[in-house]
């Protein structure tokens, strides 16, 4: 599995964010973050905002029949909605957070130690998943850079 760092227990600060929250299944995902980080760039290049991390997809909940997404960027400030376009915030917490480096397809490892982790450590799932996506189509997918971000109580 090529993980690039520990998996390690951190308060997770309050993040601002623009975001759309949608349902879609396993196989139209793709299609659905492509579409959204397009619709939400061309939306912060109007407003003249720069994302202040990398893209992010929140699973709230992981029913793969119907996945619950919140897709999104990091901002710096409160932003105006437009539509489906709305501000959010990641609020502050604590999370149980690694970085991978490899094919999407390739986590679900990584997945299984962070849970073991947060069992071994007494810690309470939230039932609440952020990848972070730190490059993409434009790399090999064998060095795709995620964060993977699992909140606990």
């Amino acid at each position: 599995m090529p993980k690039v760092s520990d998996v390690t227990l951190f308060f997770q600060s309050e993040q601002k964010t623009l975001s759309i929250r949608t349902r879609t299944t396993m196989a139209g995902l793709h299609d659905v973050i492509v579409d959204s980080y397009s619709r939400i760039t061309a939306y912060l290049a109007q407003l003249n905002v720069w994302m202040s991390d990398a893209p992010f997809v929140a699973y709230h909940g992981m029913n793969e029949a119907e996945l619950d997404v919140e897709i999104g960027f990091q901002v710096a400030q409160d932003l105006p909605g437009q539509g489906d376009l709305q501000p959010s915030v990641i609020a502050p917490g604590r999370a149980v957070v690694s970085m991978y480096r490899g094919a999407y397809s390739e986590l679900e490892p990584l997945y299984e130690e962070m849970a073991a982790y947060i069992v071994e450590n007494r810690l309470e799932a939230e039932n609440m998943v952020y990848e972070y996506y730190y490059n993409g189509s434009n790399f090999p997918e064998s060095e795709y850079l995620t964060k993977i971000v699992m909140r606990v109580k």
